[in-house]
């Protein structure tokens, strides 16, 4: 059996409050394969994004163990989080969180500045990056100048040019009218195709009818775990 790219062992968060801790994730457990394709689901509070920081290595689980590609990123300290976060995770925000003031081609070679690559080397790469989501002509333009669909495919490129062990997507499509949110899920369609690893957080069911695999949260805990193959096939 492969092993897989993400295994999370009793995962559990607190964060401290007043009269009590607030519980935000219950011993989780949960193993995502190469090239799966993921949603995760559940209403306001169940754990959603608190999930979406332990896997990005963003944040810290109180107890339990998160292997990302073999290792055991639970404990490690922020620079050793900080790196894994370059190397191993390639993120795609609701937002965008692009740098209004560089060119497009500048914000996809971002995540490889810590990498001690020479810059045509970057370039190339970016160029690369964007190519691959249809974008290769708006390399000098700046993200002002993009429409919402075409800000969140640089964003996407972003997150492939480090070649990362998974893209994870908090609500990526959540700014988008629904027409350009179509043309950005083929696009997670087609990367999925071209074998990545993609886990997305969302609330929207036609999201997550798109990804191979839904998981759901309630109240800190995976209630289901149901590929939509099989959720079909229990309503035919």
């Amino acid at each position: 059996m492969m092993t897989p790219v993400i295994q999370l062992n009793q995962i559990t968060k607190s964060y401290p409050m007043a009269e009590q801790d607030y519980l935000a994730l219950s011993k989780v457990d949960l193993a995502i394969e190469k090239n799966d394709y993921v949603a995760i689901t559940g209403p306001s509070g169940s754990g959603k994004s608190t999930l979406m920081n332990i896997l990005g290595c963003l944040d810290q689980p109180t107890s339990g163990e998160y292997w990302l590609e073999q290792q055991n990123v639970a404990e490690q300290n922020e620079a050793t989080l900080a790196e894994i976060r370059n190397k191993g995770v390639g993120f795609i925000f609701q937002s965008f969180n692009l740098l209004p003031r560089v060119s497009v081609l500048h914000n996809v070679m971002q995540p490889l500045v810590f990498r001690f690559m020479p810059s045509a080397q970057r370039k190339q790469k970016a160029f690369e990056a964007l190519e691959r989501v249809g974008l290769a002509d708006k390399v000098n333009s700046f993200p002002n100048q993009l429409s919402g669909g075409q800000r969140q495919r640089v964003a996407i490129a972003r997150a492939l040019v480090t070649n990362p062990a998974i893209i994870l997507g908090d609500e990526p499509t959540g700014n988008l009218d629904s027409k350009t949110t179509k043309d950005i899920m083929a696009l997670f369609d087609e990367l999925h195709q071209q074998g990545h690893t993609i886990v997305l957080v969302t609330h929207e069911a036609e999201i997550a009818a798109h990804c191979h695999r839904v998981i759901r949260l309630v109240d800190g805990e995976i209630e289901s775990d149901i590929t939509n193959e099989q959720r079909r096939a229990c309503y035919a």
